[in-house]
């Protein structure tokens, strides 16, 4: 794969004006304001992949800002919940928080709306080159099919998440150029069936060697793998999964400045802004890309999100002053006193759970894992920060300087968002250009061939080779420094408690739990973290209708597994704004009522559960061959 660093281009504008000097009636011709029309533009690849360049940069919007997208798909998980408890609306009780007529798209409520309107712009940028492939010159066939399997790829890409988001959701094939109200809801197994064929094509054709923040081969790889999966057929998966892993291995010795540094390992070199600009990484499979201080980029922002508040005025010295400051006193030389920089200015957006924090790492199996709470190089605890208040030191007060000891009468709201153990190596980007670090620019991953092994790992398991799983866990858990696992230790939650270990913070965590759930639903197979429980896809979401807020195990994977793992969810855990809580249908995310409404002549399904669901229709089925918007 290219490791040149992708720079993004913007078409300039024409901005001059010609002036006619005729006696003729020519200036009454209209004129186009500019000759950049898809016409014009979409005469070759240059064209269509400046086009993609869209697709690309919107997938960076997941990850990046504050409360970003990712977060949403993070806290309707098991790993974490949403940790702002200074006011209501938060997506905490999720029988309140997910309505379909609610605003979610709100940094201070949810993001799920977000992927559905961000999702289908997406699409619909895709098939702008989709459905004008044929418009244009290309030096030859092989030019052609790359450029159109990338297209292919950017609407799988958001297709993969509706359909484990959202379930049965209107598929869109091609480009649409009028206002359009007769949308309807298409089966999600066979929009699924469809972006298999689409990513077979975009797995063939799309070139290795890419720039950088591009659609490579590989990336076409990893999503199909998951389409595989989500589709079992494990064999396909574990057939690109080879050929993959065959070609991109692990990085597994330290290979970035970093290396120089004290107190970090590998792991920091990894996920380190330098080792995501490095071309020698061979493990980074697909970026989104955001460069130091280069026009266009963006700030990531993970450390507000996902560093504890501590500068909160509650977290306090044990004689009860407010032991935390964003700012330095002016004559202190000590940089572990510089909380601002040395760990970034959090609001505990993102809290984790204990689940997260304590209970996938066992001390005699992970206890010398460099991704986890043992290694204090990796992880930080509040206890590791200092009374850093300049007020402090002013005083004379004798706990300036000494480390945060937790209040004894910290109260629920503050534990939630301020003390908690966090991943310090995964989350610090520095963000020197400004005043509060909270995530400065970086690329970020959106593949890597670890997530591939742990792919492999869960496909050997549908297929019950657990050596064959074992095998493939362990050369990333190895890499790590965790200890191996044997084919006895292999079920479906160590799969997702390494997932959990590897991929915080990059996984659509949500999205991979129902991917499961469906997984156990379609192919009825006894799942034994529950004793052998079994699903079914007749009621996937549950009954529906009145008093749909069921909690209610065995209905789902999803909702089984995170309301056991989750300590927040159902456990009575509330402070003076909401109760952390979720149902059996959240396991599907309630589709926006002005999509519904808006659409006045087609039909869109509600997901059960959720006001509206009652009007549903039969879902479509995608046709396998031909299109449903465009030419049969």
């Amino acid at each position: 794969m290219k490791r040149n660093i992708l720079k993004y281009s913007v078409l300039p504008m024409i901005a001059a004006l010609i002036a006619l000097v005729s006696c003729s009636e020519d200036w009454l011709k209209p004129e186009p304001l500019s000759f950049y029309t898809p016409e014009n533009s979409y005469v070759d690849a240059a064209g269509f992949y400046s086009a993609l360049t869209t697709c690309e940069r919107n997938m960076r919007h997941e990850f990046y800002g504050d409360a970003a997208p990712i977060v949403t798909e993070m806290v309707q998980a098991d790993i974490a919940v949403e940790g702002t408890t200074d006011k209501a609306g938060p997506q905490m009780d999720m029988d309140v928080s997910l309505l379909p007529d609610l605003d979610l798209n709100n940094g201070d409520r949810t993001k799920t709306g977000w992927y559905w309107y961000e999702g289908y712009k997406g699409i619909k940028y895709a098939n702008v080159v989709v459905a004008r492939i044929d418009n244009a010159t290309y030096k030859d066939d092989a030019e052609r099919n790359a450029v159109l399997g990338s297209a292919y790829f950017q609407r799988a890409y958001r297709y993969y998440k509706l359909t484990h988001q959202y379930g049965d959701v209107p598929y869109l094939d091609w480009e649409i150029n009028e206002p359009k109200y007769d949308f309807y809801t298409y089966d999600r197994w066979s929009i699924l069936e469809k972006i298999k064929t689409d990513l077979e094509y975009a797995y063939q054709w799309v070139p290795e060697v890419v720039d950088r923040g591009r659609t490579s081969k590989a990336a076409c790889g990893v999503l199909l793998m998951k389409v595989c999966m989500a589709l079992t057929d494990f064999d396909r998966a574990i057939a690109i999964g080879r050929e993959i892993t065959a070609k991109y291995p692990l990085m597994t010795k330290r290979f970035t400045t970093n290396q120089t540094k004290a107190n970090t390992n590998l792991m920091h070199d990894l996920h380190s802004v330098e080792a995501k600009l490095d071309m020698s990484n061979t493990e980074g499979l697909m970026y989104v890309v955001s460069y130091p201080e280069v026009d266009g980029s963006d700030r990531i922002v993970i450390m507000r999100n996902g560093v504890p508040f501590w500068n909160s005025a509650n977290v306090k010295t044990p004689d009860g002053i407010q032991g935390c400051s964003q700012t330095v006193a002016p004559d202190e030389t000590d940089p572990e006193m510089d909380l601002n920089r040395m760990y970034g200015r959090g609001i505990g957006r993102v809290r984790p759970t204990n689940y997260f924090q304590y209970d996938i790492w066992r001390a005699d199996k992970e206890g010398n894992d460099m991704r986890g709470p043992y290694n204090h190089d990796s992880w930080r605890r509040p206890e590791d920060l200092r009374y850093n208040n300049p007020a402090l030191k002013t005083s004379g007060n004798q706990w300036y300087g000494k480390y945060l000891i937790k209040p004894v009468d910290m109260g629920i709201e503050d534990t939630i968002r301020c003390w908690y153990n966090w991943p310090h190596y995964k989350l610090f980007v520095p963000d020197p250009l400004q005043t509060q670090w909270q995530g400065g620019e970086t690329p970020w991953y959106i593949y890597r061939t670890a997530e591939v092994y742990l792919m492999l790992a869960e496909s050997y398991y549908w297929k019950g080779d657990l050596a064959s799983a074992a095998s493939a866990m362990n050369v990333v858990r190895e890499r790590a420094g965790a200890e191996p696992l044997t084919a006895a230790d292999i079920t479906i939650g160590e799969i997702l408690d390494e997932r959990a270990r590897e991929l915080y913070y990059e996984e659509n965590r949500h999205v991979e739990i129902v991917r499961i759930a469906y997984t156990f639903a379609k192919t009825g197979k006894a799942c034994e973290v529950f004793g052998g429980r079994t699903y079914s896809l007749n009621n996937f979401s549950g009954p529906g209708g009145t008093g749909s807020n069921i909690k209610q195990e065995g209905i789902n994977f999803w909702y089984d597994w995170v309301n056991a793992k989750n300590n927040f969810y159902n456990k009575g855990v509330k402070h003076r704004w909401a109760e952390y809580k979720i149902s059996v249908h959240h396991v599907l995310w309630p589709v926006p009522a002005n999509a519904i409404n808006t659409n006045l002549k087609g039909v869109i399904n509600q997901n059960i559960g959720y006001p509206g669901a009652e009007n549903n229709q039969t879902p479509l089925t995608v046709p396998k061959e031909g299109t449903v918007l465009g030419p049969q």
